[in-house]
């Protein structure tokens, strides 16, 4: 298992993903900061992998459905070890392996995702599998809540409480905004928790970028083993930069120029 201090690489990362974008020219800066505590707890705290062996059979799985976010996904595995951190300049680059949306050919990387709504099935299948198996590892797979929308991801849900799926976690980036407005104007998700209770999951939440707090409910907070479990993360869009915070514009928005050195600075490296 990786320890690392999860606040430390979570400063790290967010301001890798910047600098990605950056040179990229791409978007998504807000979708990438709002998850890269959640992220940077998961790896440093919670799955038991390890980057020396990354295919070994009982390891832990974790997917990230919203694929759109995959910098500070390839972030993150690089300052754990998967691969070194030189090769995030190659992001989004042609010919790169770091695509735009996560790409499975990148070590540390289980599940090609981009299209919303596909993970958390796939996340199921292996979760079944496992069971089937008689395995031990967990499967984690982080959802957005614009993704929420989707109905394959309800029938998912109700696969995995119908197979009782103890060793699923589902968890929401819940930032409340999605790609042109906010969930609310969109297409209204609460009462939210109570929907996943409904369908059959336990359900904790918390401040998404709250290490203590995330590492206590993914480590010891659910209690019933018979059933899957969703942690409903509430965090804030573009989290870590005040002018990207809980704004739509930089769903889409690259960071350049003046921005980028005024995000950089807020990030604390001058």
């Amino acid at each position: 298992m990786i320890q690392k201090n999860s606040v430390g690489l979570a400063q790290k990362v967010r301001l890798h993903a910047l600098s990605m974008i950056r040179n990229a020219k791409s978007s998504h800066i807000g979708s990438n900061f709002s998850i890269a505590d959640i992220l940077s707890v998961l790896y440093g705290k919670i799955l038991n992998i390890d980057p020396k062996q990354p295919k070994k059979e009982d390891r832990d799985r974790f997917l990230l459905s919203k694929g759109h976010a995959t910098a500070i996904l390839y972030a993150v595995l690089a300052e754990c070890g998967f691969f070194p951190v030189n090769e995030l300049k190659t992001f989004y680059q042609a010919g790169s392996l770091f695509l735009g949306h996560t790409n499975c050919k990148v070590c540390g990387i289980e599940f090609s995702t981009g299209s919303l709504g596909h993970a958390l099935s796939v996340a199921a299948g292996i979760a079944l599998a496992a069971q089937w198996r008689k395995k031990a590892f967990r499967t984690f797979v982080l959802l957005s809540d614009g993704e929420c929308d989707e109905g394959s991801n309800w029938e998912a849900i109700l696969f995995a409480a119908h197979h009782r799926l103890s060793s699923l976690t589902a968890i929401v980036d819940y930032n409340k905004i999605q790609s042109l407005d906010t969930i609310a104007n969109t297409l209204a998700l609460e009462p939210f928790r109570d929907k996943w209770e409904a369908f059959g999951w336990e359900v904790l939440e918390c401040d998404g970028h709250n290490h203590k707090q995330l590492e206590q409910c993914l480590k010891l907070g659910f209690k019933n083993k018979h059933c899957p479990h969703v942690l409903i993360a509430h965090t804030v869009k573009g989290k870590g930069v005040s002018f990207m915070e809980n704004t739509v514009l930089w769903h889409y928005r690259s960071p350049q120029g003046e921005e980028y050195e005024a995000a950089k600075d807020e990030l604390g490296y001058a």
